[in-house]
């Protein structure tokens, strides 16, 4: 494989862009948004617009409901010889590409497992998908050379590849990510006419509970629709629990000794339950984006200008900062940066910001 298309230069589509560029292969942009393609070009991540010939593979990363058409687009213009997509739903947007007369035996659904609540072109990076899981759907018409390239894509990407059939996908993902999307979304809704005093109160807790819900509503709208029964299932279950939790706190705010120690033993089993299936997740390995081995946190005063300054020094360090957390409380002098890097690399990012004068907490 030597050329590559992708259509949609979001957060995906430039990442895979940009993995595919740092392993040498010429990758052609496209976008209905001028302005994301030349974002997406101003990060070297390919060049804009069609290929003068037919590519090896096309990416199409676009939104579930628009997959279909634009497949169907792309094929019928001839971009490429073989088709994969990184939709986060596979089965309803495999049969609207059969319906709107895609030719599947030249195309692979594929989904990788990565992503950030931030969204657009300067979001991406090169190694965005390093160590996740990248899911394949291949159908019984994918051609198996399309089916191998797709594999060569996952492999320069760095991601690890599994086959799975479209249902089973499905399912997974909706409970996995969908579900949790949305009931972060809820919690977070509920935090919008917090009083200030309230705020300042926040902790890592919340953020952590509710950093997926700053994703797009328009992506997300699209990504639940299209998945919404399997997704209604796992909130059906979540909704009862909730009743069970919302009947057990009631016992425990009542006079009766009884109910109250009812609604206690009915809450700790279930917060039993949620210690079990917390287990059951998958801790991040090492060298893996986000890995708490390579955050450096970087207390800063409260003002632009040491804001600008830690990262025009770490800039000058030449380390790639692979993820950022800002912990801000309004009205305090002081606030911390955590910068997520390699973690070989934290040590010499450390030293080389505490010989700048910095206060290096790792």
């Amino acid at each position: 494989m030597r050329t590559v298309a992708v259509v949609g230069t979001g957060l995906i589509g430039t990442s895979v862009a940009l993995a595919a560029r740092r392993r040498g292969l010429t990758t052609y942009l496209l976008d209905r948004s001028s302005l994301a393609v030349g974002a997406a070009v101003a990060l070297n991540a390919g060049v804009a617009g069609p290929p003068p010939e037919p590519v090896d593979l096309a990416v199409i990363a676009v939104p579930p409901a628009q997959l279909a058409p634009v497949l169907k687009e792309q094929q019928d213009l001839g971009l490429a010889h073989w088709y994969t997509d990184v939709s986060s739903v596979k089965a309803r947007t495999r049969t609207a590409a059969e319906e709107a007369g895609c030719d599947l035996g030249r195309f692979v659904g594929g989904h990788p497992m990565a992503g950030s609540e931030r969204s657009g072109p300067f979001a991406a990076a090169a190694d965005l998908f390093q160590g996740r899981n990248w899911v394949l759907t291949p159908s019984r018409e994918s051609d198996r050379h399309a089916v191998d390239l797709v594999l060569q894509l996952v492999a320069l990407c760095g991601a690890r590849p599994i086959l799975m059939e479209e249902d089973d996908h499905d399912r997974a993902v909706a409970l996995v990510s969908h579900a949790p999307h949305l009931v972060a979304s809820v919690l977070s809704a509920q935090l919008e006419s917090m009083e200030p005093g309230t705020a300042r109160l926040a902790g890592q807790g919340l953020r952590d509970t509710t950093r997926v819900a700053g994703g797009s509503p328009g992506l997300w709208t699209d990504i639940l629709g299209t998945n919404a029964v399997a997704v209604a299932d796992i909130l059906a279950g979540f909704s009862k629990d909730l009743d069970q939790v919302l009947d057990a706190l009631r016992d425990i705010g009542a006079d009766d000794p009884q109910r109250r120690r009812s609604g206690e033993h009915t809450l700790g089993e279930l917060l039993s339950r949620g210690v079990a299936g917390q287990d059951r997740v998958p801790r991040r390995g090492p060298g893996r984006p986000g890995d708490g081995n390579g955050r450096v946190s970087v207390p800063v005063a409260n003002h632009p200008e040491a804001v600008e300054q830690l990262f025009a020094d770490v800039w000058n360090t030449g380390m790639h900062i692979v993820d950022l957390n800002v912990d801000h409380v309004p009205d305090e002098p002081f606030g911390r940066l955590d910068l997520t890097v390699d973690p070989e690399a934290a040590d010499d990012l450390a030293a080389q910001l505490t010989k700048r004068g910095w206060a290096v907490l790792r």
